[in-house]
């Protein structure tokens, strides 16, 4: 089985005021990659500018989507992908599954010790679905979340490196010693 593929950023590719963000990273279909997860998005939207309440939601929405891909992806690798347009969060996470069954919302009993996943993104989520992957085998489940009341929602500009050329030599002060 092939591997999700790995679609490259699109920072920067703004054509409105709110600027347009992407970003994408893949985890070993373990139960770490959860935690992996969880850090890396909380880590990607605080370098968009995401406002602590938006991100929040993002980490548990990823969560349980990673979590969901783990325990039912039966593949080595998960592709998480997360992009905005200052107006809207959309995360998807693609597994490795492209078996016949797609996750489906479910009332878990209080005694059940799983079945909360979708019942948290269908509560935090403005939409959320599931469809087969475009490239490569798989499924992808995604989600959209809108920002908190008066939070931002990636509005900081991508970074983008500053270089200096090295002084030449001879442009360097003397030193005191010297």
């Amino acid at each position: 089985m092939a591997p999700p593929s790995l679609p490259q950023s699109l920072d920067g590719l703004s054509g409105g005021a709110s600027p347009r963000r992407s970003d994408v990273f893949a985890v070993l279909a373990v139960p770490a990659a959860v935690g992996v997860a969880r850090s890396n998005v909380r880590a990607l939207l605080a370098r968009w500018g995401t406002g602590h309440g938006t991100v929040d939601n993002a980490v548990l929405v990823t969560s349980g989507l990673v979590t969901n891909a783990v325990m039912h992806g039966a593949g080595e690798s998960i592709v998480c992908r997360l992009r905005t347009d200052g107006h809207r969060l959309h995360i998807e996470v693609q597994d490795e599954n492209r078996g016949g069954t797609l996750p489906a919302l479910r009332s878990p009993h209080p005694d059940d010790q799983s079945g909360r996943g979708l019942v948290l993104l269908d509560a935090l989520s403005s939409d959320w679905g599931a469809r087969d992957a475009l490239i490569g085998s798989g499924r992808v489940v995604w989600a959209e979340l809108s920002p908190q009341p008066g939070e931002a929602l990636g509005t900081v500009p991508p970074a983008v490196p500053h270089l200096r050329p090295a002084p030449h030599p001879a442009d360097r002060a003397p030193a005191a010693d010297e």
